[in-house]
């Protein structure tokens, strides 16, 4: 059994909540998210809570009830308040820029990175080095953060590269004359 499944999510009252069989919408201030989950689990709202339970007695709806109650917290967290990624850009001529919908990135490269910014998604360069990310889905938000850090990942000598801030990265030592 899942102790984090166990638990109701709680509703905050700007925030609006329908369930529809295996389907959940959920509506607020900063955006509407619609998600569909697994049979083995059912969900139930009234106006103050979320409550989600497996739909039967296997491993499977064990494991996903305490998935889909997460998920479901993270829906209500961010119609209501948001998310953020901070990225970092560390690297002599390596630079960030809005233009219009598009993150236009120079990382070193022999041309310069554009990326399509999604719909929903906030991107805010400061300093051509730093870039947050802002949004109302978890997982659009981090999956953006992700992209952006795959065209140059951070390397362990020098340190150059793009960064999720709060992530730590192992630094290596170069080699030494002997």
């Amino acid at each position: 059994m899942s102790r984090i499944g166990k638990l109701p999510v709680e509703i905050p009252e700007k925030v609006t909540v329908q369930v529809q069989g295996q389907e959940i919408t959920v509506k607020g201030p900063k955006g509407s998210l619609t998600r569909s989950f697994d049979r083995a689990v059912t969900i139930s709202a009234d106006d103050k809570e979320v409550k989600v339970a497996p739909a039967n007695k296997t491993r499977h709806a064990n494991a996903m009830y305490g998935t889909a109650r997460s998920i479901i917290a993270g829906m209500v967290e961010g119609v209501a308040k948001g998310f953020e990624k901070r990225l970092t850009i560390n690297g002599v001529g390596f630079r960030a820029n809005v233009q219009g919908n598009v993150l236009d990135l120079a990382l070193g490269k022999s041309h310069p990175i554009k990326h399509p910014i999604p719909e929903g998604l906030t991107i805010t360069v400061t300093d051509q080095t730093k870039i947050r990310v802002e949004g109302y889905d978890k997982q659009a938000v981090g999956e953006f953060a992700a992209q952006v850090k795959r065209y140059y990942p951070v390397e362990p000598y020098k340190g150059k590269g793009v960064t999720i801030d709060g992530e730590f990265v192992r630094r290596k030592e170069g080699k030494k004359a002997g």
